[in-house]
């Protein structure tokens, strides 16, 4: 019973031993570059599931792509659509509660911005460090907001790379750069961002 190692970046061969690998990997190099490209298009051109933004997390329903039609959370950083937060509010304007967060319940009565920013840091959470990078991109520091939209992008948010693209190819706060706008773009089509 041997158990077969599969190449590292295809899936056209699989490999007795290293000593194996390493004998065969020059007559498999032509094939397993055409491989991996076949399976980066296919990865790049395939519809998504769902929208980059995924469903509300209380109603369950898609999140819909006008991003108008949505609110962020402050205390947990949730993207809630208008039809629950509206909801949320009807609730505690009937019910004369304190505003609590409509996801986690959390209190954000008299909540400064400065506190909801530390709050939403705390979390290794991508929408918020990209809120942070949008922050900072309208604030005029373009250079901190790459940091951000980078780190968000590293987390596996869409729109923070498309963003990143659109600064690569402006050379706005970074240097321009092609083959990054191209790769960011890529990287957000495949997290299914619609633009």
């Amino acid at each position: 019973d041997i158990k077969l190692k599969e190449c590292d970046n295809c899936d056209l061969v699989r490999y007795c031993s290293d000593e194996c690998e390493r004998d065969h990997r020059p007559k498999h190099l032509r094939a397993c570059r055409g491989r991996v490209a076949e399976l980066r298009e296919e990865l790049l051109f395939k519809q998504p599931e769902a929208s980059h933004l995924g469903d509300c997390p209380i109603c369950m329903l898609p999140m819909p792509l006008d991003f108008e039609k949505c609110g962020m959370t402050p205390c947990c950083s949730k993207v809630i659509c208008l039809g629950c937060v509206i909801a949320h509010q009807m609730r505690l304007t009937e019910t004369s509660m304190d505003r609590i967060c409509p996801f986690c319940r959390e209190p954000t009565l008299y909540v400064t911005e400065e506190q909801r920013d530390k709050r939403m840091m705390k979390r290794v959470d991508p929408v918020a460090i990209r809120y942070q990078g949008v922050k900072q991109y309208k604030a005029g520091d373009h250079k901190r907001a790459v940091e951000y939209f980078t780190k968000a992008a590293e987390l596996g948010d869409a729109p923070s790379h498309f963003k990143l693209a659109t600064m690569h190819i402006d050379g706005d706060g970074v240097e321009k750069d092609d083959r990054k706008y191209i790769h960011h773009l890529e990287e957000a089509a495949i997290g299914g961002h619609p633009d």
